[in-house]
């Protein structure tokens, strides 16, 4: 194989090897956002109570439902509005 041959040869597989590298990149993206619904929480997931990702039909029902409950007064929302009762007689 003469020189020039090779330079071309280490070119292009460098040009397809990067392609290639750029496409793993992006079904990578796509498959940690799947799998990351699926690790329990215990282990670093997502904890029961996180609101769904966004660009799904719960995520827009729960956004509805979030504005709903923005929209009440708050003698109306419920006790899971209140904040916790602060101990006033803490250590000093």
């Amino acid at each position: 194989m003469s020189t020039s041959a090779r330079h071309i040869f280490t070119i292009v597989t460098v040009a397809l090897a990067g392609c290639g590298l750029a496409g793993c990149g992006t079904i990578n993206e796509k498959l940690a956002a799947g799998v990351s619904d699926a690790i329990p929480a215990a282990i670093g997931g997502l904890p029961a109570d996180a609101p769904p990702r966004p660009g799904t039909a719960k995520y827009d029902e729960y956004m509805r439902e979030r504005e709903r409950k923005r929209l009440l007064p708050a003698s109306e929302r419920g006790e899971e509005a209140k904040p916790p009762p602060s101990s006033q007689d803490g250590a000093r």
